[in-house]
């Protein structure tokens, strides 16, 4: 946490989408899952962080041991099939660079 940047805004974001998937589901152990993540400190957030439910991407900015500013856009995928258990609603966040500077530092390792 003391690396990401918007932390207010990626919070509330991360919150919304399990809070979503709570009421979803009624799963009892997701519901606890928010009810302790919500308990964590964290930064008041304003309502300019408050990211818009319905929006696209909520970006991830995080800084670097060396000072460096990287920043993200995520894309979830959610597999969801009434013929597989196992795979049913497994869901894969994978996070891309959103900036040249992002990538090209990537690249570097």
């Amino acid at each position: 946490a003391p690396r990401i940047l918007n932390l207010g805004e990626w919070r509330s974001h991360l919150l919304h989408r399990l809070h979503r998937q709570v009421q979803l589901t009624g799963d009892d152990e997701l519901a606890a899952l928010y009810d302790e993540v919500a308990g964590y400190p964290g930064p008041a957030v304003s309502g300019a962080e408050i990211p818009d439910p319905g929006a696209i991407m909520v970006q991830l900015h995080v800084s670097t041991s060396d000072g460096h500013e990287l920043h993200f856009f995520s894309t979830v995928t959610t597999f969801g099939t009434a013929v597989d258990v196992t795979v049913s609603e497994l869901s894969v966040e994978a996070f891309f660079p959103s900036d040249s500077a992002t990538a090209t530092r990537l690249q570097q390792g």
